[in-house]
């Protein structure tokens, strides 16, 4: 069973360390410290309410489930120590020096960055546009009014643009664009809705090419214990974890 140090202890971490037939949780770490206790008494893990010590714990790989700020904090150091990283908060990078960085890093250490599918799927297909290229790569994404803090009566556009232009307005709100185009080589162009009719985030993808036509629509369901958080998310990097080191390998 892989051992996994866990890095966020909000709510997708309590998802990914109360699966012990998955994962073997040996530390977990956040700057609250009272959530660090909290998931750790659940899990049995060390509790780590520092980083260094987080780090000098004995595991196969660290798991982000806390903040692109926490990733842009922490992942240098953490592959500059010589472990694996698996990324759920992949907006951080949307920055290209720091992607270049981390990349430089892991190939100098022979380590692995591993990018969940998180909220959507398809992004082992979409990975034939680094061999193709697409004509058309557009992310259509309808969240609730109250999910973005908005107020309106009809469902609206407030957002069109690329997915580094919508980061800067819309910073929480990416993860998926950035997915969709590490995988795809190429950047995604965003439509961002909002529409106070629904309860849940919806993603459309549609991506065009010399192979013909591709169109993914996925409705996440918010996980149990926080409406803000998609449950889809969490269960992607469980199944990263569960077949990391299966000698089938599915899709491309």
């Amino acid at each position: 069973m892989i051992k996994i140090g866990l890095l966020g202890c909000g709510n997708v971490g309590h998802i990914i360390a109360s699966r012990p037939d998955i994962v073997s949780t040996v530390a977990v770490y956040d700057i609250v410290g009272e959530r660090v206790r909290e998931l750790a008494a659940v899990c049995g893990a060390a509790p780590c309410e520092e980083f260094e010590e987080f780090l000098n714990h004995d595991y196969d790989i660290v798991v982000e489930a806390a903040s692109v700020p926490a990733v842009k904090k922490y992942a240098e150091d953490i592959l500059a120590r010589g472990k694996n990283i698996v990324i759920l908060s992949v907006g951080a990078l949307a920055n290209e020096d720091f992607k270049n960085r981390l990349i430089e890093i892991a190939s100098a250490k022979g380590r692995k960055i591993y990018i969940p599918s998180g909220a959507i799927t398809g992004l082992d297909n979409l990975k034939i546009g680094q061999i193709t290229g697409f004509k058309k790569l557009l992310l259509k994404t309808t969240k609730s009014a109250a999910s973005l803090g908005i107020k309106c009566n009809e469902k609206v556009l407030i957002f069109e643009g690329t997915a580094n232009e919508c980061i800067k307005k819309y910073p929480k709100n990416i993860n998926v664009a950035i997915a969709l185009g590490l995988a795809a080589g190429r950047e995604t162009e965003v439509e961002l809705w909002v529409d106070p009719n629904i309860d849940r985030n919806m993603h459309e993808v549609i991506a065009e090419g010399d192979f013909g036509e591709i169109s993914i629509k996925v409705s996440n369901v918010p996980s149990p214990e926080n409406p803000a958080t998609s449950y889809m998310a969490a269960l992607s990097i469980l199944t990263l974890l569960k077949n990391i080191d299966s000698p089938i390998i599915i899709g491309t």
